[in-house]
């Protein structure tokens, strides 16, 4: 897991579905409260799709990089090469956008409220990371904001919220990462 790192740029070489489907179980096992499972996760890989989810997220990104980013924001992501442009949203043979549920609907129509949505979610979203990881494939966060564009594109009924696409699939062949360092142990544990 330690060379796990996020990818910008993909292959469109196909990935199976069943891979996918598997990833998906094991993100769908994540502890939830209440065991509510509060998530849901939309697949996409229809290309006119993925072009409109690319069109609107540069959208908010092109307002986000020139308008609404503070300047120690932009000068913190400068070393990792992000900008507006997001190819990858079109080129990666797959998006999965992460739901959060803000309250289940029972078969008969009542709501159920769900509790630590954030969290069960963020708990899940992290485990499918991995999941891909160790399917051998890579993966990119993705959270542009705000990410309301979803709801129409993807037709959300009003108890969802996006968390993150996840943008899942290949290395392209002349993929580069940047060279960053992670935390020392000491840096991010306190052992009492």
């Amino acid at each position: 897991m330690e060379r796990r790192r996020t990818v910008r740029y993909f292959s469109s070489r196909p990935v199976s579905r069943e891979v996918i489907e598997d990833c998906l179980l094991v993100a769908g096992s994540a502890p939830s409260g209440a065991n509510l499972q509060p998530w849901r996760f939309v697949v996409v890989s229809n290309p006119d799709m993925k072009r409109q989810i690319r069109e609107a997220a540069e959208t908010e990104e092109r307002e986000f990089y020139h308008h609404r980013a503070p300047a120690e924001w932009l000068e913190a992501l400068a070393p990792l090469g992000t900008d507006e442009h997001k190819p990858y949203l079109e080129t990666a043979p797959f998006l999965i956008v992460i739901l959060g549920q803000t309250y289940g609907v029972l078969p008969d129509g009542r709501k159920v409220k769900n509790y630590y949505v954030t969290e069960s979610v963020g708990i899940a979203a992290g485990m499918l990371i991995a999941a891909i990881h160790n399917a051998g494939l890579v993966s990119l966060t993705h959270t542009p904001s705000p990410m309301g564009f979803l709801q129409s594109i993807l037709n959300l009924p009003v108890n969802e919220r996006p968390f993150l696409i996840l943008v899942v699939g290949y290395p392209a062949d002349d993929a580069t990462v940047p060279v960053i360092s992670k935390k020392s142990i000491t840096e991010i544990a306190t052992f009492l």
